[in-house]
């Protein structure tokens, strides 16, 4: 074996992309991991971890100038700023392009990791519900998949990741391998115990997340420093980082080259296998070809599209595995509207450090017959709670000590935010192409973007606020802040992107088949969220890494069947 010949090739060291290390080298493979962005160690290059605002070359405030310059699809993100800025994508090195009329933001990171490193780590299984419901409704094509099909592997994932939760024996959100869960704050208990004596039909309970309550394979548990999203050195919670990327490290069959641009896709004579993967190295724009048994793109929904587009040819003319002409189509995301209420209860509590979750309310509506709604599927909200200080108030006019000292102690008051998550539908006009003349600094077409919300989205995120304003008045707010809807956040907001080569058992309508491989290619699977063929309402990374998981056993399987390893 030469130094550019593995038994597989894994494009993406992301949540999709550490889980195929993992697995692959843990099977006994000799994997080469190419990953687009630089190389960053775990722990030592998390520059903004624990540091404090005077810190900063501008206190932690924007620095707009840059921002605007290079970052302007990322700044956006809840997860962009100065102590996290060399997660990033640079948008003006690193372009895409947006139909403006139907935009769609593209939230991308440029390190060995990914969005890994930056996910909101909650997760939730999805139900037969889920994977049921483009047959019911017929609105997408149908999965050829069922949560029997899933559910070892997802407690084959969350026995490996930590997983922090409470039972409770609910049928569409199916319970976890959990760790302890969180503890509730004081108000949230007050919260809760009001929802079941008034809206007992609405159900609650803590977050779902990849954080460790209790040490966990090496890692430890986690003391609430926050903020997450700028690393976490003592691996709390889950990231390639922290740990599949070191569980593939120990196995010696690892290889990790960062900087690796990958262009396209070769195959063979016939068009069924793929035989080599030409790379650009994004320092030195070297080109190199590397070859394996077996191919695993997995560099993010949008990016192993473009790859797949990007890698037409006379056998494949409208790009790798489309003869069913919908790679690309059936872009999806998942559309958050917030609501918030106030209360005055429990306001002699105060509580010391950042807990990484919140309460979760999981869907309640259309579940066994479609209740009174004008709208398919449904939605669920994730909750935060927050007691406001000094920053609320900080242009209030005042001098001295006394004043000094009502800085120093919080408002009277909570803050509870309801976040709904809403179902998006599969829909064909949603997509991504290949521009027809605009090409990056590497010569590679940019990628272009049309997106926009459908009726039914709209219709849900109202009913968000008809039942946030329900939710919270059994919960006792004294006042509310009900969003209804006027303006909805862009496609991509959410930074839960899927569909565009979405998996289903007939060729002639989807790319890959129930094994996440290629119908017309042997040996080249998908992972990452392009091979979604619904969204459901929750976040989807963990459904990602069972079924990133699960096809790497088929590869292997059929590798040793073929005496190719």
């Amino acid at each position: 074996m030469n130094s550019t010949d593995f038994d597989a090739i894994v494009v993406g060291s992301g949540i999709s992309g550490g889980w195929a290390a993992k697995e692959l080298t843990e099977r006994g493979l000799r994997v080469l991991v190419l990953e687009r962005g630089g190389n960053i160690k775990h722990g030592e290059d998390y520059l903004g971890e624990h540091a404090n605002s005077w810190q900063f070359e501008h206190y932690g405030l924007p620095n707009r100038k840059i921002e605007h310059r290079d970052y302007e699809i990322q700044y956006k993100s809840y997860a962009f700023s100065e102590a996290t800025r060399h997660f990033w994508n640079n948008d003006r090195l690193n372009p895409y392009e947006r139909n403006n009329l139907k935009p769609f933001n593209w939230r991308r990171t440029d390190v060995v990791g990914g969005r890994s490193l930056l996910w909101g780590r909650q997760v939730y299984r999805w139900s037969d519900l889920d994977f049921a419901a483009n047959k019911v409704d017929g609105s997408g094509v149908p999965w050829p998949v069922s949560y029997s099909d899933i559910s070892h592997w997802y407690s084959h994932v969350e026995s490996f990741i930590g997983v922090s939760g409470q039972a409770e024996g609910w049928s569409h959100l199916p319970d976890s391998e959990f760790l302890p869960p969180m503890d509730y704050y004081k108000i949230e208990k007050t919260v809760k115990n009001r929802m079941r004596k008034k809206i007992p039909e609405i159900p609650i309970t803590m977050g779902r997340v990849a954080v460790l309550t209790v040490p966990h394979k090496g890692r430890q548990a986690c003391h609430y420093c926050g903020p997450c999203h700028r690393g976490c050195s003592g691996g709390s919670y889950f990231s390639s980082q922290s740990s599949t990327l070191p569980a593939a490290k120990a196995t010696g069959r690892l290889t990790l080259l960062p900087n690796q641009l990958v262009e396209r896709l070769e195959h063979d004579e016939s068009g069924k296998r793929i035989v080599g993967v030409n790379v650009i190295d994004s320092l030195t724009r070297r080109r190199r070809r590397f070859t394996g048994r077996v191919v695993f793109l997995c560099a993010s929904t949008l990016a192993s599209t473009q790859i797949m587009l990007n890698s037409s040819s006379k056998r494949h003319p409208d790009g790798l595995g489309n003869e069913s002409q919908t790679l690309g189509r059936f872009l999806m995301d998942h559309l958050a509207i917030s609501h918030l209420g106030t209360f005055v209860d429990d306001v002699e509590y105060y509580y010391k450090g950042e807990r990484p979750n919140g309460l979760y309310i999981p869907r309640f509506r259309n579940l066994k017959n479609k209740d009174d709604t004008d709208f398919l599927r449904g939605y669920g909200y994730q909750t935060h709670v927050l007691r406001p200080d000094w920053e609320f108030r900080f242009n209030e006019k005042g001098f001295g000590a006394s004043f000094k000292d009502k800085l120093r102690r919080p408002l009277p008051i909570w803050v509870w935010a309801l976040r709904a998550f809403i179902e998006c539908l599969p829909r064909h006009e949603n997509r991504v192409y290949l521009h027809p003349r605009k090409k990056d600094r590497f010569g590679i077409p940019l990628l272009v973007t049309e997106f926009e919300w459908s009726d039914n989205e709209r219709k849900a995120a109202l009913d968000t606020g008809v039942q946030a304003k329900k939710i919270l008045r059994a919960a006792g707010a004294i006042t509310m802040d009900i969003n209804q809807g006027e303006k909805l956040d862009e496609g991509g907001d959410a930074i839960h992107e899927m569909g565009t080569a979405r998996m289903g058992a007939d060729p002639k309508t989807s790319v890959v088949n129930e094994f996440n491989r290629v119908h017309s290619i042997d040996n080249l699977y998908v992972t990452d969220g392009s091979f979604m063929s619904s969204s459901s309402c929750v976040n989807p990374s963990l459904t990602y890494m069972a079924f990133t998981a699960r096809a790497c056993e088929h590869a292997v399987t059929r590798l040793k069947e073929e005496s190719l390893i």
